[in-house]
């Protein structure tokens, strides 16, 4: 995060997150938050982020966003990689290496299919 020195950099700052929460919300937005806790870091996930990054700039996806998240608790399904599309319910995947990551964003990004083969089913209260 930048440093704010003075009310105008805050005021930039503040419009910054807001557009991405914008763009976030907005119909058809995607976030895709990475796992980046020691264990996933272990298993290869800056590499699974490389290649999600890589296929944004080069397919120059504007609406999809990338976030980096701690350890989610699940060190033997590392890297694990969330996708949250506007108006649906979160997908998580597991043992994300950089391969699948790109069949994750052609398949469910661009073509709106999930990845079932990857998929974590967790149940929630």
């Amino acid at each position: 995060m930048p440093f704010i020195k003075s009310p105008d950099d805050l005021k930039r700052v503040r419009e910054e997150m807001l557009q991405k929460h914008l763009l976030q919300n907005q119909a058809g937005g995607v976030q895709i938050i990475i796992s980046m806790g020691t264990p996933a870091i272990a298993a290869g996930a800056h590499e699974t982020m490389q290649a999600i990054l890589e296929y944004i700039e080069k397919e120059k996806l504007s609406h999809v966003s990338v976030q980096q998240t701690g350890n989610l608790g699940f060190d033997s399904w590392e890297p694990i990689v969330q996708v949250i599309v506007s108006g649906k319910p979160p997908v998580t995947y597991r043992k994300v290496s950089p391969a699948i990551a790109r069949q994750i964003m052609e398949e469910h990004i661009v073509g709106g299919k999930i990845v079932q083969d990857h998929t974590i089913h967790i149940e929630r209260p």
